[in-house]
């Protein structure tokens, strides 16, 4: 079944039987590209957990009106929020692939950072965010994770609230498995720098900020790669702790 996005829709139970109607974009898919019409039933999401089955009541491409049937609340797959904070790639295309497959896997906050070493100091975080509801829907993912504005590195470190605080880095040191530091139920960011690496002073600060140096694997991993690795791992180790 298709996912539709409706993020006007809030409320649980108290929703059924009540009408709705989508947007011109997703009506438009809806009754046009996938044929529903009058009578089917469609799936849809606020994109912050709830899940709504509905009934077609007039399939207008313009405006497809539905009733509520159902509305469930649906639980992450992981116990912790995950915050990725990445340096874009200067080749956009692997910056969207990583966005694209975070969100599939779950992922509940993403920061692009601009380092010393940036290669690439501007983002289309409309366009980005489009990649985004387009993966969620593609993968039945209810939870749409909230992408920020480019953030200076300096800033971002100093400013984070995360409980639990890692970068990977390529230097050479002593650094922890991420695989064994991640805490169920507990917030964690980890960062993840540009081709060329996090400055001596982005690290000096971090550490200072109560960041802990983490390895990824055995591999030295391209920076969207590293940036799926790490949500991958604290999705895994999060809810199997």
């Amino acid at each position: 079944m298709y996912l539709f996005y409706t993020p006007h829709i809030i409320g649980d139970e108290s929703l059924i039987g009540m009408p709705f109607s989508l947007d011109s974009e997703e009506s438009g898919h809806c009754i046009r590209v996938l044929r529903y019409t009058r009578g089917d039933e469609i799936l849809l999401t606020n994109g912050q957990g709830m899940t709504y089955t509905a009934e077609i009541t007039n399939p207008n491409p313009k405006h497809c009106e539905f009733i509520i049937r159902t509305a469930e609340k649906q639980a992450k797959h992981h116990s912790n929020y995950i915050h990725i904070a990445i340096a874009p790639t200067k080749n956009i295309e692997r910056m969207e692939w990583f966005i694209e497959k975070c969100t599939e896997i779950g992922v509940d906050e993403i920061t692009p950072l601009f380092c010393r070493f940036s290669e690439r100091k501007q983002l289309r975080i409309d366009r980005l965010e489009k990649i985004i509801l387009s993966a969620a829907k593609q993968s039945l993912t209810p939870y749409l994770p909230k992408l920020n504005e480019m953030t200076n590195c300096m800033e971002f470190i100093r400013n984070t609230q995360e409980e639990t605080r890692f970068i990977a880095h390529c230097y050479k040191e002593d650094k922890r498995e991420l695989k064994n530091e991640v805490v169920p139920d507990k917030s964690v960011v980890v960062m993840i720098g540009p081709e060329g690496d996090f400055s001596e002073q982005e690290i000096a600060l971090a550490l200072d900020n109560g960041f802990v140096p983490v390895s990824l694997g055995q591999s030295r991993l391209r920076t969207e790669t590293a940036g799926i690795v790490a949500c991958h791992i604290c999705n895994l180790w999060a809810s199997s702790k």
